[in-house]
């Protein structure tokens, strides 16, 4: 499937759902993919408002994936399933925060998280917030 930027595929998303969302230019949304349980941050993913249906309907992930230009539902190859257990939008409208059960690694590394890398930035303290006055 070839994605035409500025111009939406179709989408049975329900009118009312897809007018809270604040889309980047090429249509998508940013996914967090978050253990429901514990917590973990497992991935982030893309979706356009196709993607979000097929994830609500069939409570398994449904990703669109930008370098392939295609949708993915998250375990169909892997056998590592992402069983939706609540998708919430974020207080600006541009990010969705997706509880899941995963079964499995979350990255396609084989690692549980796609966060499993601490960043450390050596010459930087971090910061006291100043007292206000």
């Amino acid at each position: 499937m070839v994605r035409m930027t500025g111009t939406p595929p179709p989408s049975s998303l329900a009118p009312e759902i897809a007018a809270r969302l604040k889309r980047s230019p090429d249509g998508l949304i940013p996914a967090i993919a978050q253990q429901y349980d514990t917590g973990e941050v497992l991935m982030l993913g893309w979706m356009d408002d196709e993607a979000l249906h097929r994830t609500l309907t069939t409570g398994r992930c449904t990703y669109w994936s930008r370098s392939r230009q295609e949708y993915w539902v998250k375990g169909d190859t892997s056998g590592h399933v992402q069983h939706v257990k609540s998708v919430a939008l974020d207080c600006d409208a541009d990010t969705l925060l997706v509880k899941v059960d995963q079964v499995g690694a979350a990255c396609h590394t084989g690692d549980r998280t796609c966060f499993d890398a601490d960043v450390l930035l050596a010459d930087t303290a971090p910061a006291t917030p100043a007292a206000d006055q």
